[in-house]
Parts: C-alpha cells; structure tokens; sequence
C-alpha cells in the first residue's frame, strides 16, 4: 500500500533517522560483498593448495547463481518481500546468508579436507571433482540466495524511506559502502590467510563480520517498526495502489522500459563481476604484480565506485539525466576491458583500465537502481528488483562458468610456469559491453516515447 498524504510528520521525514537507518542497512551489505568477494584474490592459492582448476574456479563462481537461477528463489523472495514485508524477509535470509558463508568457510578447513563430516559423502560422486570444492559450492550457492534477496530488501529499504527525497544519492551511499566491502575483501584477503597462507582465516573472518552486519539489520527493523506504527495510525493516509497479488508478476514483462533495465543490468554486471572473479590472476599473469599486490590493484575499482556513485546519484537527484548516463557508462565499460584485451601488459595500461571501469561501473547502477521505481508501481517494486536479480544471477551463474572454460581453452599445453593469456576472455568482456550500450540507447528511446522520466530529477520539490 503506497502513501500519497500525510498530516503529521514522521520518522522518515527526520533526516538523522533515514540516514542512519541507511547507515544500518549500508554496513549489512558491506559485509555481504565483502564475503562475495573474498575468495577473488586466492584464485593462485586454491590451484596451488586445493588443486581447483581454472575451470573449477570459474564453476564455484558460478554456483553462486545456481539456486536464484534454477529454482527461482529471487522469484520467491520478491514475492516474500511483497507479501510479508521488509523486517521478516531481510532477517530469514541475512540468515541464510551466514549459514552459506559457514559452509564456505568449512570447504577449506584442515578438519573438512581431513574426512570431516560430509568429505566421505561429497568425495563419492563426480569424483573429478574435489570434495573441497562441492562443499565450497553449496555454501556459496546458499550465501547467493542471501545475499541476493538481501541486497533486493535493501533497496526496497531505500524507497521506502527515501522516495521523493535523496534516493539516488541514498542509493549511491549504500553501494558506496557495498564496494568498500569488495575493498576489503580484495585488498585484505591475501594478507590475512598470514606467511603460512591458510585460506579459511579471511572467510571465518567474513563469517563474523556476517553475525555483526545482522544485528545492524535488527537496528533497523525497530525503527522499521516504528514507521509502521506512525503510518497505520495516521487516519490522513490515503491508499493510491492496489496490493500486490502474485500474478503481478507477469505483468512486469508487458513493460518494455522494465525489460529493457533488465537486460541492461545482465549485461553490465556480466562484463564487471564476473571479472573481477578473474582480475587479480590477470594481473599476476599478464601485468606481473606480485599475487599479494594484485587484489590491491583490483581494488581501484570499488575505490573509485566508492567516491564516484553517490557523487552521481546526487548529481542525478538534482539534474537527472538517468537514461544518458547508462549510455555513457556502458561506453567506457567497453572501452576498459579493450585495453585490458588488446593493449601491452604494461602496468600503467592496468591502472588506466581499472580507473576507466571504476567510472563505469559508479555511472550505470547510480543511474540504473533509482529508475526502478519510475517505471514500477511501488506495490510491485519488491518483485521487480527480484526479477532483475534473477535475470542478472543468469549472468552471474554463466559467466564466470564461461571466462574459466575460454581461459583454460587459450591456454591448453601451456608449459608449466608460463604466463596464461587472458586476450579471449578479455573480448568475450568487450562483446558483453557492446551488447549493453545497444540496450541502453534502446533504453533512452523508449523512455523518450513512454515518458517514464528517467531523465528528470528525483527529488520532488
């Protein structure tokens, strides 16, 4: 049920209170993608130590999305969301994102790979596969759907308490703080597994951080609960939308301008996550930086999308120009992964690529995220979010499934110690990129035909 009027004030219209429930909600995605990208820069240390392919790698990435993908928990989390509301759908899911970051965390524990519970079983099917590596795959699959439908709760927060004010800038805020944990997790991650390189000290680490980001969650949900009680108890406020049923679901597709931010998002986010999975070997491979260094290198990216996208998204609040500024950060999404594909493995090229994809990637989701609701009516935003994370999980799963597959391809009967060359999956990058800007200018034009206004200014003056 949307609200049009209201004849007292309440606790989202205090600005100490909205930030600060966006300050809760923030920390709680900082851990989450601090966990998502933990296992990124130990790539080197896992095909070393647990014997994990390149192929293998890019399949545990993957598991990520298997369960959002296969049996739609996106789908159903939207609808959970819809139906009982953000403190109960973010709390049972926050929780099974710990429960997955654990199973993650045992995978690479001395009492697992040892014969503890479950090794026997896991290493008695697809033995060609190790036990280490399914165990790690069922965690990361579970942390998947936690995370995922956690980060749709999040943004559903931030309607809620932002809509007709700064949710742009908000919603760049909490990304700003989502990228500082894949900061941590590339810069950090190296160093804590110490000189004797033990892999599961950064992930029982993650772990905490996890159980520490769920009690700021319960922080929120008491002033969550407070505004609830203000809204049903002010007799001014007028119903303007129906509930949701779950039918509405499928009306989502009728929308040219939700379809057209769906295929965008894929499209976007398959050419940056999946390779920031790949991204510090890449720079041990063909850049030369040392492996401790070469998550710091990767950590330009969330660096610059730290600073840049709520920059943008005020920008955004007060100018607009949503639609456009899509384009042009699809434009230097291409442009970034050229020069990691075709130029020399100069250092400074490394830098320049990282810089470029970091005002890439602070340009399209401070523009895209906010746009939602001008094209969603709000009784269905929940569902929306969580059919564009399920369409980006596609992504997610595939790719990083794909670029693991195409590098071991280029690279078959290499020598030993050799140097592996990253050319191909670097261009699959670029052809991911092209795609996107060809649905962002399609997206420009129907928003010029449909008037959804993703080119005007959030704020509601």
């Amino acid at each position: 049920m949307a609200i049009t009027k209201a004849a007292s004030l309440s606790i989202r219209d205090s600005k100490s209170a909205r930030w600060f429930v966006l300050l809760t909600v923030s920390f709680l995605m900082l851990t989450g993608y601090f966990f998502t990208d933990i296992m990124s820069p130990l790539q080197g240390m896992l095909r070393d130590q647990m014997g994990w392919s390149n192929s293998s790698y890019g399949t545990f990435a993957g598991s990520y999305s298997v369960l959002n993908v296969f049996c739609l928990m996106l789908i159903f989390g939207g609808i959970i969301l819809d139906k009982a509301g953000i403190r109960f759908t973010g709390t049972f899911f926050v929780g099974i994102m710990i429960v997955g970051a654990f199973f993650n965390y045992y995978a690479m524990t001395d009492t697992f790979n040892n014969g503890g519970l479950g090794y026997n079983f896991l290493n008695s099917f697809l033995t060609d596969y190790k036990p280490s590596l399914k165990m790690a795959m069922i965690g990361y699959a579970l942390f998947g759907v936690g995370v995922e439908i956690a980060g749709i709760t999040v943004s559903r927060i931030i309607v809620k308490w932002f809509k007709g004010k700064e949710m742009a800038l908000a919603m760049g805020l909490e990304m700003a703080c989502a990228r500082g944990g894949m900061l941590i997790a590339f810069s950090a991650s190296p160093w804590m597994t110490g000189a004797d390189k033990i892999i599961s000290r950064p992930l029982a680490f993650g772990v905490v951080l996890l159980v520490i980001g769920l009690l700021a969650f319960f922080v929120h949900n008491m002033m969550d609960k407070r505004l609830d009680a203000e809204v049903a108890a002010d007799t001014s406020v007028v119903a303007s939308e129906e509930e949701f049923k779950a039918s509405d679901v499928f009306l989502l597709f009728k929308n040219p301008g939700f379809i057209l931010i769906s295929l965008l998002c894929v499209l976007f986010y398959s050419a940056v996550f999946p390779f920031t999975k790949f991204a510090p070997d890449l720079m041990v491979q063909k850049y030369g930086f040392a492996e401790e260094f070469s998550g710091m290198i990767v950590g330009l990216l969330p660096i610059g999308t730290m600073i840049l996208t709520p920059i943008f998204g005020a920008f955004m609040d007060k100018k607009g120009k949503s639609a456009s500024i899509m384009m042009l950060g699809s434009l230097l999404l291409i442009f970034s992964h050229t020069i990691f594909a075709f130029l020399p493995g100069n250092t400074g090229f490394a830098f320049a690529a990282m810089i470029v994809l970091g005002f890439a990637f602070s340009f399209v989701p401070a523009a895209m995220w906010p746009s939602v609701p001008k094209i969603i009516p709000e009784s269905r935003l929940g569902s929306a979010y969580a059919m564009i994370f399920m369409i980006q999980n596609v992504g997610l799963m595939l790719f990083p499934m794909l670029l693991g597959a195409v590098l071991d391809s280029a690279n078959e009967g290499i020598a030993d110690g050799a140097a592996l060359n990253y050319t191909e999956p670097m261009m699959l990058m670029v052809g991911c990129g092209i795609a996107a800007l060809v649905v962002a200018f399609f997206l420009r034009v129907v928003d010029k035909k449909k008037g959804y206004g993703l080119d005007l200014p959030n704020i509601q003056e």
